[in-house]
């Protein structure tokens, strides 16, 4: 399965491709010129992931007068004509948010339910998440809306629109609150969604909503290439952890199948070409300073080369590398962390250390985000401060705009080709601290404040944490973690139950996780 939702044109030489099967042979370089649009600065900053299917679902009641009696509930859909009125309105507003919206979204036709019977069938199976709009109608049609299986929100209109009956009636009757409840006489009354999942009014907190389904129901399933086989940091168990929890499907290649290919482009001489071709478009970029040998450079974009055909050959839907700090150098000449940068700034994770740990979280991050994932060291919190350092920053951490970079040597190796990426102060970020492979993942939200030159990796950003940064000294691993441009804590936890993830929010200790 291919997580890829593109054209050629959007992504030149990412297709999807067939899928690898773990420990298969990928295979000798092929033959044919990369294509000189293959990596392109200006190219718009790629989408991933298919579109989240959306069946918005009315549910109403048509009332009979009665004399001398109350014969209609709240609400302004007490007609045809009037619920006629709202399938327009609902078919607009989501027609407007797929079309705005940063991911793919995918609304399919209104289906009004007036009845149980009704409600029950509307379910399906084909959706990813049923928005529910209950105008009017009984407790009994809710309940038989919501789908057994798979993601649902309840909209209701305030101000919106004409005024729902449901805006008031809904209740712990219906939804699950965040303390445990005495449960129900009636097991098929024990509600499916919780509080979490209703939204009065505004089209801002369905989006964020749609946005962390479509992250969930993108990262279940990916496919992650692992050149040099997948490991975890402190954590032996996390490849299988991710394998298990994640369904994630790894793809692991050795460098016994890669290391020819790489050697064979850089014998290439039309290859080696287009690599020089690439690298002096990349130099001239604006605020781009090259402070290494320029060979490293050339030889980064042919390891960028060859590792997009693995990754077409592949079908996958992100890529890792491991020992990316000793064995990949004397076979590319150079080392990978330009190489993944490229691949961020384009679009497509790409992660060092295949570190599988902190690989789920940056996937994660990278669907729901929209947005490139710097995934980093971590270091002792102070001050509520503290500091993210690694020599892979992408440049285009907002997915459009290249930050100023100084293109210097690997820290550790002083050899090949790093990026000291320099993020504006101010700019606010989000994190993802995974507890090792336990599935228990902290986030928090911080603002830069600089970006040093300490003797560390070579992309580095000073950080004041927001919130209870204290907790964060209980947390201290020596662990990597993921950064984004933005705030995404809402997002995230919203996602944490779906994907079998515990989420603390250390900025917004009241935020909601399920």
């Amino acid at each position: 399965m291919c997580c890829h939702d593109l054209n050629r044109r959007d992504f030149v030489g990412l297709a999807a491709g067939a899928g690898l099967l773990p420990g298969l042979s990928i295979g000798p370089a092929r033959a044919a010129e990369w294509a000189a649009d293959l990596w392109d600065p200006e190219r718009p900053f790629l989408k991933l992931g298919r579109p989240l299917k959306v069946q918005p679902v009315l549910m109403y009641s048509l009332p009979k007068r009665r004399e001398q009696t109350s014969w209609k509930s709240w609400g302004g859909i007490q007609t045809q004509e009037s619920a006629a009125a709202e399938v327009n309105r609902i078919t607009e507003e989501l027609k407007a948010l797929s079309t705005q919206a940063e991911f793919a979204l995918e609304p399919l036709p209104v289906v009004k339910v007036t009845s149980v019977e009704e409600a029950a069938r509307a379910r399906n199976p084909q959706a990813d998440v049923t928005i529910i709009y209950p105008a009017t109608g009984s407790g009994a049609m809710l309940r038989a809306a919501i789908p057994e299986q798979g993601d649902a929100i309840i909209f209701v209109r305030k101000r919106s629109g004409p005024v729902y009956y449901w805006y008031e009636a809904l209740s712990v009757r219906y939804l699950r609150p965040d303390r445990p409840q005495p449960a129900p006489a009636n097991p098929a009354e024990a509600p499916r969604l919780s509080v979490h999942d209703v939204v009065v009014d505004e089209r801002a907190e369905l989006e964020w909503r749609l946005r962390a389904l479509f992250g969930a129901r993108n990262f279940l399933g990916a496919r992650v290439l692992a050149l040099g086989g997948a490991q975890g940091k402190y954590a032996a168990e996390a490849p299988r952890v991710a394998r298990e929890r994640f369904k994630l499907d790894i793809v692991e290649t050795n460098y016994d199948d890669a290391a020819p290919r790489i050697r064979a482009a850089l014998a290439d001489r039309a290859r080696m070409a287009r690599a020089e071709q690439w690298a002096r478009r990349y130099l001239s970029l604006p605020k781009t300073t090259l402070e290494t040998d320029r060979k490293f450079v050339v030889n980064a974009f042919v390891l960028y080369g060859v590792f997009k055909e693995l990754i077409q050959e592949s079908g996958a839907a992100a890529f890792t590398i491991n020992r990316c700090m000793g064995t990949i150098l004397p076979i590319a000449e150079t080392t990978a962390c330009l190489t993944l940068s490229l691949l961020n700034d384009e679009g497509l994770p790409a992660f060092c250390e295949a570190d599988f740990v902190i690989v789920p979280a940056g996937v994660l991050l990278r669907y729901i985000s929209g947005k490139p994932v710097f995934l980093h060291n971590s270091t002792f919190p102070h001050n509520a401060v503290v500091t993210c350092a690694h020599c892979t920053g992408p440049r285009r951490m907002n997915a459009a705009r290249y930050e100023p970079v100084r293109v210097l040597t690997h820290y550790e190796s002083e050899y090949g080709a790093a990026p000291k990426v320099e993020i504006p102060p101010g700019q606010q970020v989000s994190f993802i601290n995974p507890e090792y492979a336990t599935c228990r993942w902290a986030g928090m939200r911080g603002t830069v404040e600089s970006n040093p030159f300490y003797e560390i990796c070579r992309s580095q950003q000073d950080v004041r944490i927001h919130g209870n940064w204290k907790k964060l000294l209980s947390e201290v691993r020596d662990s990597h973690w993921v950064m984004v441009y933005g705030d995404y804590l809402k997002e995230i936890g919203y996602a944490a139950p779906r994907i079998g993830v515990t989420w603390e929010n250390f900025s917004d200790a009241q935020t909601p996780t399920s």
